[in-house]
């Protein structure tokens, strides 16, 4: 349907985006990789969970660190405490949004290692000048999304054993602040991800970062010319310049002697064939993407030299088949992704000597039956993405003897309900998309045995009332997305013994009522719903009432108002973060 055709536009403009818009996501240690990943929503565990794995009594110190918590205003200054503890205290203020500029003051001078203040509110300069009085023991720093500026930075100065430091989405940080990193000589990891202000002329600063190994400047717009004052960095393992739109060839070339470089993320910028050229003497790099990056098949002669890569992405390069046999050398790629290319049958068979790859994705690329045959070597391979393609069913088979994960399907107008019989057999899979209007009842009943599966998408799928009763096989989902308009109330009944789900998108299913949030109320691991598009009003919100994990909550053009949604959040749901209403 028209909502499902406009739904694969909008994931692949958020695929573009992605690197824009993300910042680091997680608890930064000092062995941070600084890769380029998407955010994923994430729910704010107990440190009982997080070492073992599942929800357990708390022990006596993690009680004694919340009573802390509690009645934090009470205590002027922690530095007498031991740091560890302190450090604890500090993380579960953070975790818990109790931590303020007067609480702050009570760890003056606390010797703290690690502050990871991620686009915490409030954050500014005057925080700093806490920040700053730890001194020598400060090890680690995130101020990502806040408001402070050039000053800020300079209270950071007694701070110069500072190894980690995480200034992404500061818009207030320009040139002049860069002047403060000077005597940061044990930064090994710097991150400036979407910084307007910053320019090649104050990049200067970088130069005197000798150890400096993680180097995230993604999406800074006005950096052209700057990578020159990087050139003697040769320490450096990760830089990261994607969707920095003003790199352009010259800027690369000055990467040629960083002999120890890994990972390289140049996608969407003005780099062509003849700046890919320029890193052929990048002999350790293990991890390059190009994606949408003006090349032609050109450059694949440089790729084919890079031996080492294991990540290579060029998705959006628009590439023919020609070029595509040098993929052949590339014996140690365990991801490649050559979605939306103009690549065709012919350039699978390059492809079937690379036994080590582990994820592929042929999104939208023009390769059918006979192109998936030589995959069948690929024993290695547990996540594939034929989204977009010209797959068919009798190409189906040909994925059976694989040990897949992951498969992706969307869109392929030539996998029909018959075709679904042989998946049934690829009883490895974790997650499957059948977004495609090809799909109905009868295709789903064909996969009950994959009773693995904590991911289904069905979303332009036509499941009636009558499919959803094949759900009850796959009593591990914890992602389940339904939205081709024959689900009703009966539907949803069919779903609420899928206890373990965490996300429900049920949006566009124009015949559910209140009386299916009934059905809803015993499903209270639930963290993201979507009601969007149904007859849901203000009276069934009351049925939402035990789901206390939601964070995140669409009720576009449904008959419910935001001051019902705001009651609802502040009398039974704290969590509820994202609310969408229009």
């Amino acid at each position: 349907m028209g909502g499902a055709c406009s739904r694969k536009r909008e994931q692949g403009d958020a695929q573009n985006e992605g690197g824009m818009h993300e910042g680091l996501r997680g608890t930064l240690s000092r062995t941070i990789s600084l890769r380029w990943p998407l955010k994923v929503p994430t729910i704010q565990k107990s440190e009982s969970f997080a070492k073992h794995g599942s929800w357990s009594a708390p022990s006596l110190l993690e009680l004694s660190i919340q009573a802390l918590c509690q009645n934090i205003r009470t205590y002027p200054t922690l530095a007498a405490m031991p740091r560890d503890l302190t450090q604890q205290i500090l993380n579960e203020l953070v975790r818990r949004q109790l931590l303020t500029l007067s609480v702050l003051h009570a760890f003056l001078d606390c010797s703290l290692q690690d502050i990871m203040l991620e686009e915490y509110p409030g954050v500014d300069d005057k925080w700093l000048e806490v920040i700053g009085t730890q001194g020598a023991s400060l090890l680690a720093l995130d101020i990502s999304g806040s408001a402070v500026t050039d000053t800020g930075l300079e209270a950071l100065d007694m701070c110069n054993n500072l190894q980690a430091l995480i200034l992404s989405y500061c818009g207030h940080i320009s040139d002049a602040g860069l002047i403060s990193l000077t005597g940061f000589a044990n930064l090994t990891l710097l991150s400036f991800r979407n910084s307007n202000l910053i320019t090649a002329a104050g990049m200067q600063s970088f130069a005197h970062l000798v150890n400096l190994k993680h180097l995230d400047l993604e999406c800074c717009p006005h950096i052209h010319g700057g990578l020159v004052h990087i050139k003697g960095l040769t320490n450096l393992e990760k830089l990261n310049v994607g969707w920095c739109i003003s790199i352009k060839n010259s800027d690369v070339k000055n990467l040629a002697g960083l002999v120890n470089l890994e990972e390289l993320q140049i996608s969407r910028s003005k780099v062509n064939d003849v700046g890919i050229a320029s890193l052929k003497g990048l002999k350790n790099l293990r991890s390059l993407s190009m994606e949408g990056c003006p090349v032609t098949s050109q450059c694949m002669e440089t790729i084919g030299e890079l031996t080492m890569l294991s990540d290579l992405n060029i998705k959006s390069c628009y590439l023919p088949d020609s070029g595509c046999e040098k993929l052949e050398r590339l014996t140690n790629l365990r991801v490649l992704n050559m979605g939306y290319n103009n690549m065709t049958d012919a350039s699978m068979v390059f492809l079937k000597g690379l036994t080590n790859l582990e994820s592929l994705n042929l999104d939208s690329c023009k390769v059918g039956d006979a192109g998936v045959e030589h995959l069948r070597s690929l024993v290695n391979l547990h996540t594939l993405d034929l989204s977009d393609s010209d797959i068919g069913n009798s190409g189906l088979r040909f994925l059976t003897g694989l040990k897949l994960e992951s498969l992706n399907l969307s869109f392929t107008t030539g996998v029909m309900d018959s075709g679904l019989r042989m998946l049934a057999t690829i009883t490895s899979l974790t997650s499957l998309n059948l977004d495609s209007q090809q799909i109905t009842d009868s295709g789903l009943a064909a996969l009950t045995s994959l009773t693995g599966l904590k991911t289904l998408d069905l979303f332009g799928a036509r499941i009636t009332d009558y499919g959803t009763s094949c759900l009850q096989h796959f009593k591990k989902l914890q992602t389940l997305e339904l939205c081709g308009g024959g689900i009703t109330d009966v539907g949803v009944k069919n779903i609420k013994d899928l206890t373990s789900l965490t996300s429900l998108n049920i949006s566009q299913n124009g015949r559910i009522t209140d009386n299916a949030l009934q059905h809803l109320s015993g499903m209270v691991g639930l963290v993201s719903l979507n009601l969007a598009n149904s007859k849901v009003t203000n009276a069934g919100l009351q049925h939402l009432q035990p789901l206390t994990n939601l964070t995140s909550l669409a009720l576009q053009a449904c008959k419910v108002t935001l001051p019902a949604v705001e009651h609802l959040k502040s009398s039974t749901l704290p969590n509820l973060a994202v609310i969408r209403l229009h």
